[in-house]
């Protein structure tokens, strides 16, 4: 960041703090009543300087605000500045031999956290006096913020030749969000096992699968149905027809690589029907992130509201889904695209 762009930054801080405390400056609270004025302050929410979004701040955090105003009268705005750290924008302390050390242990570690990194330094610092004095774990967190080097989740436990690659190819890519221009150019489908399991006709507890489609520009849920047993090529068309017959044909398709998403009867299928197949790259399923987000909902919401219910069937399961689906999530305002699903 600039350091014009870090002076507008501080003036806005500025400029907030002294929204929240003017009032109290340009009518100075009688004796007694401070107190009380600060602790509603405390209560009320403001849009975030840089941010946008609402944010509160406690009490004693207005209260330092108010008291540096008042003693600087001519001009509280300029007070009220961020001060920026001498060392801002420099190392510190942290000499090149450490900083080759944390480069080259960030490069065969990406998966730690800082202050796991932190404490692989130190002991290394214990045993190697050549790296000199071991500076805070604070210096070691801006060095880390400064270098941009972030905690990157593992993709797999599992370390193979795909998991390798696929690790390298997220390194080097940036990755970004998106969204089809049209209802209907793209639909998401995608399996899932639920937490309950369900009494079958046998007088056995299984665990069921369900299968969902959502639309990737409205989010809308266009079928879901539970299944018993594994995932099957079967259940997969039945519950893509079903979406189809509902909600009508979509352009694009977007799955796994899963052996039933794969298979002939569905590739071959869906190009009669003119709908272009994709699949996410091996080991992101964050491409398929916006069904992965359903079941979160599915899992929150419905499952937790058949929580008491006793020898749950799949038969009862698939109706409450059903309900569920169509009288809750598809009416519900959509966090992101703030509509309901059936509105966009």
């Amino acid at each position: 960041m600039s350091g014009s762009d870090d002076s507008s930054v501080h003036q806005r801080w500025a400029t907030m703090r002294f929204l929240v405390v003017g009032q109290l400056l340009a009518s100075p609270p009688r004796k007694g009543e401070l107190r009380a004025q600060l602790k509603e302050l405390a209560t009320r929410s403001w849009g975030h300087p840089v941010t946008g979004k609402p944010v509160r701040f406690g009490f004693s955090t207005i209260e330092a605000w108010y008291y540096q105003a008042v003693r600087q009268p001519r001009d509280p705005v300029q007070v009220l500045r961020r001060k920026v750290r001498k060392d801002a924008g420099l190392q510190g302390s942290l000499n090149g031999a450490l900083r080759q050390v944390l480069l080259a242990q960030y490069a065969c570690h990406q998966s730690w956290s800082i202050q796991l990194h932190w404490d692989n330094l130190l002991a290394l610092a214990l045993s190697n006096t050549e790296l000199g004095p071991l500076p805070s774990y604070s210096t070691i967190r801006r060095f880390f913020k400064v270098q941009g080097l972030f905690k990157r989740h593992r993709l797999t436990s599992r370390r193979t030749e795909g998991a390798e690659r696929a690790e390298m190819r997220l390194a080097g890519r940036e990755m970004r969000s998106y969204e089809a221009e049209y209802v209907g150019g793209l639909y998401h489908w995608d399996a899932h096992f639920g937490s309950r399991k369900v009494l079958t006709s046998r007088g056995e507890w299984v665990r069921p699968l369900l299968l969902g489609v959502i639309d990737d520009r409205s989010r809308l849920a266009c079928h879901l149905q539970w299944y018993l047993g594994a995932e099957c090529t079967q259940n997969l068309v039945h519950t893509v027809s079903q979406a189809f017959m509902r909600r009508g044909l979509c352009r694009s398709a977007m799955s796994d690589n899963g052996p039933a998403m794969t298979a002939k009867e569905v590739t071959e299928g869906l190009a009669r029907l003119g709908v272009l197949q994709e699949t996410t790259l091996p080991y992101m399923p964050a491409q398929n992130g916006k069904v992965e987000c359903l079941w979160a909902q599915v899992e929150g919401r419905l499952m937790a509201m058949l929580e008491d219910v006793p020898d749950l069937t799949l038969s009862v399961l698939n109706e409450a889904t059903q309900a569920w689906a169509e009288g809750e999530y598809n009416r519900k305002i959509h966090s992101e695209t703030g509509q309901t699903p059936l509105a966009r």
